[in-house]
């Protein structure tokens, strides 16, 4: 599947998660945390898993965490996966 346009889900937050997702080549992912020391890798994974399961090859992810937990990363990664492949 293919990311058509720049969409976004979440909030700044605190516990919550701002994930930005546009057309890309190859896949990019790019992690700011509150908790990057501890939780960093952490957090890349799970968007480059998310990113496998909803099958994108190919999109520039930019991840903003005000200490979100998985889950809500999870949602937050599959809404903006949604709205980035819709039609204008």
């Amino acid at each position: 599947m293919e990311i058509k346009k720049l969409a976004t889900a979440g909030t700044l937050e605190s516990s919550d998660v701002y994930v930005e997702i546009a057309p890309g080549e190859g896949l990019e992912i790019f992690v700011e945390s509150v908790v990057q020391g501890q939780f960093g890798e952490s957090i890349r994974s799970v968007a480059q898993a998310v990113l496998q399961e909803q099958n994108i090859t190919s999109a520039c992810v930019r991840v903003m965490d005000r200490g979100a937990l998985e889950c809500v990363l999870r949602a937050r990664m599959e809404t903006a996966i949604l709205r980035g492949r819709e039609a204008n």
